[in-house]
Protein backbone atom coordinates (compact mmCIF):
# COMPACT_ATOMS: atom_id res chain seq x y z
CA UNK A 1 0.00 0.00 0.00
CA UNK A 2 1.33 3.22 -1.05
CA UNK A 3 2.01 5.58 2.40
CA UNK A 4 0.71 9.29 2.37
CA UNK A 5 3.36 10.92 4.46
CA UNK A 6 1.39 14.19 6.43
CA UNK A 7 4.03 13.95 9.77
CA UNK A 8 4.35 17.52 10.78
CA UNK A 9 7.84 17.13 11.64
CA UNK A 10 10.08 15.33 11.51
CA UNK A 11 8.28 15.25 7.84
CA UNK A 12 8.47 14.31 3.94
CA UNK A 13 11.46 15.20 1.78
CA UNK A 14 12.45 14.40 -1.51
CA UNK A 15 12.46 10.84 -2.62
CA UNK A 16 15.60 11.69 -4.58
CA UNK A 17 17.29 13.87 -1.88
CA UNK A 18 16.89 10.79 0.49
CA UNK A 19 18.20 8.11 -2.00
CA UNK A 20 21.46 10.54 -2.66
CA UNK A 21 21.47 11.04 1.17
CA UNK A 22 21.57 6.85 1.52
CA UNK A 23 24.26 6.84 -0.91
CA UNK A 24 26.67 9.31 0.84
CA UNK A 25 25.87 7.35 4.16
CA UNK A 26 27.32 4.37 2.45
CA UNK A 27 30.28 6.42 0.28
CA UNK A 28 30.93 10.30 0.03
CA UNK A 29 31.36 10.97 -3.43
CA UNK A 30 33.84 8.16 -4.25
CA UNK A 31 36.15 8.90 -1.07
CA UNK A 32 35.61 5.36 0.33
CA UNK A 33 34.06 6.84 3.37
CA UNK A 34 30.57 7.32 4.80
CA UNK A 35 29.48 10.95 5.30
CA UNK A 36 29.20 9.92 8.71
CA UNK A 37 32.87 9.48 9.42
CA UNK A 38 34.55 12.27 7.44
CA UNK A 39 36.08 14.87 9.35
CA UNK A 40 33.83 18.03 8.69
CA UNK A 41 37.36 19.66 8.19
CA UNK A 42 37.65 17.68 5.34
CA UNK A 43 38.65 19.74 2.57
CA UNK A 44 35.74 17.97 0.35
CA UNK A 45 32.96 19.01 2.97
CA UNK A 46 33.56 22.71 3.09
CA UNK A 47 32.73 22.46 -0.59
CA UNK A 48 29.48 21.34 0.95
CA UNK A 49 28.36 24.18 3.28
CA UNK A 50 29.91 26.60 0.94
CA UNK A 51 27.58 25.50 -2.00
CA UNK A 52 24.40 25.43 0.23
CA UNK A 53 25.04 29.16 2.23
CA UNK A 54 24.93 29.98 -1.81
CA UNK A 55 22.11 28.47 -2.38
CA UNK A 56 20.21 29.69 0.49
CA UNK A 57 21.00 33.10 -0.71
CA UNK A 58 20.31 32.79 -4.64
CA UNK A 59 16.65 30.92 -3.37
CA UNK A 60 15.80 33.66 -0.79
CA UNK A 61 17.47 36.42 -2.93
CA UNK A 62 19.40 37.41 0.03
CA UNK A 63 20.68 40.82 0.09
CA UNK A 64 24.63 41.65 0.60
CA UNK A 65 25.20 42.22 4.33
CA UNK A 66 23.52 39.00 5.75
CA UNK A 67 24.95 35.76 6.87
CA UNK A 68 24.05 32.66 6.84
CA UNK A 69 25.15 30.12 9.47
CA UNK A 70 24.49 25.96 10.26
CA UNK A 71 23.87 25.55 14.06
CA UNK A 72 22.72 22.28 16.01
CA UNK A 73 20.40 23.05 19.10
CA UNK A 74 16.89 23.40 17.37
CA UNK A 75 14.64 26.00 16.82
CA UNK A 76 14.43 26.02 20.77
CA UNK A 77 17.79 26.78 20.94
CA UNK A 78 17.33 30.07 19.65
CA UNK A 79 14.72 31.36 21.61
CA UNK A 80 17.32 32.43 23.85
CA UNK A 81 20.29 32.76 21.55
CA UNK A 82 17.69 35.55 20.02
CA UNK A 83 17.33 37.67 23.39
CA UNK A 84 20.99 36.43 24.50
CA UNK A 85 22.43 38.62 21.25
CA UNK A 86 20.00 41.52 20.76
CA UNK A 87 17.88 42.38 24.06
CA UNK A 88 19.55 45.36 25.95
CA UNK A 89 16.27 46.68 27.07
CA UNK A 90 13.31 45.65 25.61
CA UNK A 91 11.56 43.07 23.23
CA UNK A 92 8.34 42.82 21.62
CA UNK A 93 6.61 39.44 20.49
CA UNK A 94 3.48 38.77 18.57
CA UNK A 95 2.02 35.81 20.62
CA UNK A 96 0.40 33.19 17.85
CA UNK A 97 0.79 29.65 19.69
CA UNK A 98 2.89 27.49 21.68
CA UNK A 99 6.09 28.61 20.00
CA UNK A 100 5.72 32.40 20.28
CA UNK A 101 4.64 31.83 23.51
CA UNK A 102 7.84 29.68 24.93
CA UNK A 103 9.83 32.00 22.69
CA UNK A 104 8.71 35.22 24.79
CA UNK A 105 9.41 33.44 27.90
CA UNK A 106 12.95 32.79 26.83
CA UNK A 107 13.39 36.02 25.92
CA UNK A 108 12.37 37.45 29.55
CA UNK A 109 15.33 35.54 31.18
CA UNK A 110 17.47 38.51 29.35
CA UNK A 111 15.04 41.82 30.19
CA UNK A 112 12.12 43.37 29.52
CA UNK A 113 9.32 41.28 26.90
CA UNK A 114 6.53 42.54 26.08
CA UNK A 115 3.48 40.80 24.47
CA UNK A 116 2.02 43.12 21.23
CA UNK A 117 -1.19 41.17 20.60
CA UNK A 118 -1.89 37.55 21.30
CA UNK A 119 -4.99 35.21 19.85
CA UNK A 120 -4.77 32.94 22.87
CA UNK A 121 -8.59 33.67 23.49
CA UNK A 122 -10.02 31.62 20.38
CA UNK A 123 -7.05 29.01 21.02
CA UNK A 124 -4.72 30.36 18.85
CA UNK A 125 -7.26 29.93 15.34
CA UNK A 126 -6.54 32.86 13.74
CA UNK A 127 -3.77 35.96 13.61
CA UNK A 128 -4.01 38.84 15.67
CA UNK A 129 -4.56 41.92 14.02
CA UNK A 130 -4.74 46.01 14.68
CA UNK A 131 -1.89 45.68 16.50
CA UNK A 132 1.41 48.19 17.39
CA UNK A 133 4.84 47.31 17.29
CA UNK A 134 6.62 49.33 20.26
CA UNK A 135 9.36 52.25 18.76
CA UNK A 136 11.66 51.46 21.77
CA UNK A 137 11.79 47.57 21.58
CA UNK A 138 14.96 45.98 20.37
CA UNK A 139 13.29 44.04 18.08
CA UNK A 140 10.04 42.64 17.15
CA UNK A 141 9.65 38.50 17.12
CA UNK A 142 6.89 36.70 15.48
CA UNK A 143 6.17 32.95 13.89
CA UNK A 144 5.29 33.26 10.67
CA UNK A 145 4.01 29.14 10.69
CA UNK A 146 1.62 27.71 13.33
CA UNK A 147 2.07 24.27 13.19
CA UNK A 148 -0.56 23.27 15.84
CA UNK A 149 -2.62 25.69 14.77
CA UNK A 150 -2.69 26.12 11.21
CA UNK A 151 -2.31 29.31 11.32
CA UNK A 152 0.25 31.25 9.01
CA UNK A 153 1.63 34.54 8.37
CA UNK A 154 2.42 35.42 4.73
CA UNK A 155 3.01 39.18 4.98
CA UNK A 156 6.52 40.48 5.28
CA UNK A 157 5.31 43.33 6.74
CA UNK A 158 7.63 46.75 7.75
CA UNK A 159 8.53 46.89 11.23
CA UNK A 160 9.87 49.91 12.59
CA UNK A 161 12.81 48.07 14.90
CA UNK A 162 14.92 44.56 13.96
CA UNK A 163 12.22 42.00 12.72
CA UNK A 164 13.14 38.46 14.10
CA UNK A 165 11.24 35.59 12.33
CA UNK A 166 11.17 31.72 13.26
CA UNK A 167 10.01 30.76 9.88
CA UNK A 168 10.64 26.81 11.07
CA UNK A 169 7.68 25.04 8.87
CA UNK A 170 7.68 27.50 6.39
CA UNK A 171 10.88 28.27 4.79
CA UNK A 172 11.26 27.84 1.41
CA UNK A 173 7.92 27.19 0.51
CA UNK A 174 7.23 31.09 -0.77
CA UNK A 175 9.78 33.76 -2.01
CA UNK A 176 10.29 35.82 0.92
CA UNK A 177 11.65 39.68 0.87
CA UNK A 178 14.54 38.86 3.53
CA UNK A 179 15.30 42.56 3.19
CA UNK A 180 12.67 43.10 6.02
CA UNK A 181 14.10 40.92 8.67
CA UNK A 182 17.04 40.81 10.68
CA UNK A 183 17.33 37.58 12.10
CA UNK A 184 15.10 34.44 10.27
CA UNK A 185 15.75 31.20 11.86
CA UNK A 186 14.49 28.16 11.39
CA UNK A 187 14.50 24.05 12.89
CA UNK A 188 15.04 22.36 9.56
CA UNK A 189 12.83 19.04 9.64
CA UNK A 190 9.81 20.54 7.72
CA UNK A 191 11.31 21.90 4.16
CA UNK A 192 14.43 21.45 4.37
CA UNK A 193 16.38 18.40 6.07
CA UNK A 194 16.18 15.57 8.62
CA UNK A 195 16.22 16.99 12.16
CA UNK A 196 19.53 17.81 13.59
CA UNK A 197 20.33 20.86 12.08
CA UNK A 198 19.14 24.62 12.46
CA UNK A 199 19.48 27.64 9.85
CA UNK A 200 19.61 30.97 10.86
CA UNK A 201 20.16 34.09 8.44
CA UNK A 202 21.94 37.33 10.06
CA UNK A 203 21.97 40.55 9.54
CA UNK A 204 24.90 41.48 10.12
CA UNK A 205 24.46 45.05 11.44
CA UNK A 206 22.21 44.04 14.47
CA UNK A 207 25.05 42.21 15.99
CA UNK A 208 27.45 43.74 18.54
CA UNK A 209 25.44 46.18 20.77
CA UNK A 210 24.20 44.52 23.96
CA UNK A 211 26.15 44.99 27.08
CA UNK A 212 25.97 41.64 28.51
CA UNK A 213 28.45 38.87 27.91
CA UNK A 214 27.41 36.46 25.90
CA UNK A 215 28.91 32.64 26.09
CA UNK A 216 31.02 32.12 22.62
CA UNK A 217 28.77 29.05 21.63
CA UNK A 218 25.66 31.72 21.79
CA UNK A 219 27.27 34.29 20.11
CA UNK A 220 26.31 34.08 16.46
CA UNK A 221 29.41 36.26 15.46
CA UNK A 222 31.50 33.47 17.22
CA UNK A 223 30.01 31.04 14.25
CA UNK A 224 29.57 34.01 11.35
CA UNK A 225 33.60 34.11 12.11
CA UNK A 226 33.87 30.68 11.95
CA UNK A 227 31.13 29.81 8.96
CA UNK A 228 29.47 27.31 10.88
CA UNK A 229 32.82 25.44 11.91
CA UNK A 230 33.80 27.00 15.17
CA UNK A 231 32.57 23.36 16.68
CA UNK A 232 31.34 20.14 14.45
CA UNK A 233 28.20 20.91 13.10
CA UNK A 234 25.63 19.15 12.05
CA UNK A 235 27.24 17.56 9.16
CA UNK A 236 24.33 14.88 7.66
CA UNK A 237 21.72 16.72 7.58
CA UNK A 238 23.51 20.03 6.01
CA UNK A 239 24.75 17.68 3.32
CA UNK A 240 20.76 17.25 3.11
CA UNK A 241 19.92 20.27 3.06
CA UNK A 242 22.05 20.94 0.17
CA UNK A 243 20.80 18.03 -1.84
CA UNK A 244 17.20 19.64 -1.16
CA UNK A 245 18.07 23.22 -1.81
CA UNK A 246 19.49 21.67 -5.15
CA UNK A 247 16.06 20.18 -5.94
CA UNK A 248 14.33 23.23 -5.21
CA UNK A 249 15.96 24.97 -7.98
CA UNK A 250 15.83 22.67 -10.19
CA UNK A 251 11.73 22.59 -9.73
CA UNK A 252 11.93 26.30 -10.44
CA UNK A 253 12.42 28.25 -7.34
CA UNK A 254 10.66 29.28 -4.89
CA UNK A 255 7.50 30.71 -7.01
CA UNK A 256 7.02 27.35 -8.39
CA UNK A 257 6.90 26.18 -4.87
CA UNK A 258 4.65 28.66 -4.08
CA UNK A 259 2.49 28.01 -6.83
CA UNK A 260 2.27 24.17 -6.10
CA UNK A 261 1.34 24.90 -2.01
CA UNK A 262 -1.21 26.99 -3.19
CA UNK A 263 -2.54 24.44 -5.50
CA UNK A 264 -2.47 21.87 -2.74
CA UNK A 265 -4.02 23.79 0.05
CA UNK A 266 -6.66 25.43 -1.62
CA UNK A 267 -7.57 21.61 -3.12
CA UNK A 268 -8.19 20.71 0.85
CA UNK A 269 -9.47 23.06 2.28
CA UNK A 270 -12.15 23.65 -0.75
CA UNK A 271 -13.22 20.60 -0.01
CA UNK A 272 -13.17 21.27 3.98
CA UNK A 273 -15.61 24.21 3.41
CA UNK A 274 -17.95 22.15 1.48
CA UNK A 275 -18.27 18.55 3.78
CA UNK A 276 -21.05 18.34 5.82
CA UNK A 277 -18.60 15.89 7.87
CA UNK A 278 -15.21 18.08 8.35
CA UNK A 279 -14.88 21.65 8.79
CA UNK A 280 -11.06 23.43 9.15
CA UNK A 281 -10.17 24.90 12.41
CA UNK A 282 -9.38 28.33 10.75
CA UNK A 283 -12.26 30.50 9.80
CA UNK A 284 -10.28 33.18 8.08
CA UNK A 285 -9.07 32.67 5.16
CA UNK A 286 -6.49 34.95 5.03
CA UNK A 287 -4.54 33.05 8.32
CA UNK A 288 -4.77 29.44 7.35
CA UNK A 289 -1.88 27.97 6.69
CA UNK A 290 -0.44 26.18 3.48
CA UNK A 291 1.59 24.11 5.53
CA UNK A 292 -0.59 22.63 8.31
CA UNK A 293 -4.21 21.94 7.63
CA UNK A 294 -5.67 21.94 10.50
CA UNK A 295 -9.91 20.15 10.57
CA UNK A 296 -12.14 18.28 12.74
CA UNK A 297 -15.52 16.55 12.83
CA UNK A 298 -18.42 18.56 12.96
CA UNK A 299 -20.30 18.67 15.93
CA UNK A 300 -23.04 15.72 15.12
CA UNK A 301 -20.22 13.53 13.52
CA UNK A 302 -17.45 14.15 17.10
CA UNK A 303 -18.03 10.66 18.11
CA UNK A 304 -16.63 9.65 14.89
CA UNK A 305 -13.56 10.72 14.79
CA UNK A 306 -11.60 7.83 16.41
CA UNK A 307 -13.36 5.68 13.81
CA UNK A 308 -11.93 7.83 10.70
CA UNK A 309 -8.53 7.88 11.92
CA UNK A 310 -8.52 4.59 12.08
CA UNK A 311 -9.86 4.17 8.52
CA UNK A 312 -7.71 6.54 7.02
CA UNK A 313 -5.08 5.24 8.60
CA UNK A 314 -5.83 1.72 6.82
CA UNK A 315 -5.78 3.76 3.70
CA UNK A 316 -2.23 4.47 3.68
CA UNK A 317 -2.89 8.10 5.54
CA UNK A 318 0.20 8.93 7.67
CA UNK A 319 0.39 11.57 10.44
CA UNK A 320 -2.58 12.94 10.16
CA UNK A 321 -3.97 12.85 13.75
CA UNK A 322 -4.12 16.43 15.35
CA UNK A 323 -2.43 17.93 17.88
CA UNK A 324 -3.83 17.48 21.26
CA UNK A 325 -4.11 20.79 21.61
CA UNK A 326 -6.01 21.45 19.05
CA UNK A 327 -7.72 17.20 18.56
CA UNK A 328 -9.31 16.58 14.93
CA UNK A 329 -6.57 16.34 12.34
CA UNK A 330 -3.49 17.60 10.79
CA UNK A 331 -2.12 17.41 7.22
CA UNK A 332 0.92 19.05 6.54
CA UNK A 333 1.71 20.05 3.05
CA UNK A 334 5.02 20.09 2.84
CA UNK A 335 6.75 20.99 -0.54
CA UNK A 336 7.90 17.57 -0.70
CA UNK A 337 4.74 16.40 -1.05
CA UNK A 338 2.60 15.70 -4.15
CA UNK A 339 -0.90 16.87 -4.85
CA UNK A 340 -2.17 13.06 -5.13
CA UNK A 341 -1.14 12.58 -1.78
CA UNK A 342 -3.87 15.41 -0.94
CA UNK A 343 -6.35 13.90 -3.82
CA UNK A 344 -5.53 10.98 -1.84
CA UNK A 345 -6.62 12.01 1.33
CA UNK A 346 -9.73 14.04 -0.07
CA UNK A 347 -10.76 10.92 -1.74
CA UNK A 348 -10.76 8.86 1.52
CA UNK A 349 -12.49 11.36 3.51
CA UNK A 350 -15.12 11.10 0.77
CA UNK A 351 -16.16 7.70 1.16
CA UNK A 352 -15.96 7.36 4.75
CA UNK A 353 -18.69 10.54 4.76
CA UNK A 354 -20.76 8.82 2.22
CA UNK A 355 -20.40 6.10 4.04
CA UNK A 356 -21.30 7.61 7.64
CA UNK A 357 -22.83 11.04 6.74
Amino acid sequence: MKKHNFNAGPSILPREVIEDTAKAVLDFEGQGLSILEISHRAKYFQPVVDEAVALFKELLNIPEGYSVIFLGGGASTQFCMVPYNLLEKKAAYLNTGVWAKKALKEAKGFGEAVEVASSADKNFNYIPKGWTIPADADYFHITTNNTIYGTEIREDFDSPVPLVADMSSDIFSRPVDVSKYAIIYGGAQKNLAPAGVTFIIIRNDVLGKVSRYIPTMLNYQTHIDNGSMFNTPPVLPIYTALLNLRYLKAQGGLAAMEKKNIAKAELLYNYLDNSKMFTATVPNKEDRSRMNICFVMRDAYKDKEEEFLKFATGKGMVGIKGHRLVGGFRASCYNALPIESVQALIDCMTEFEKANA
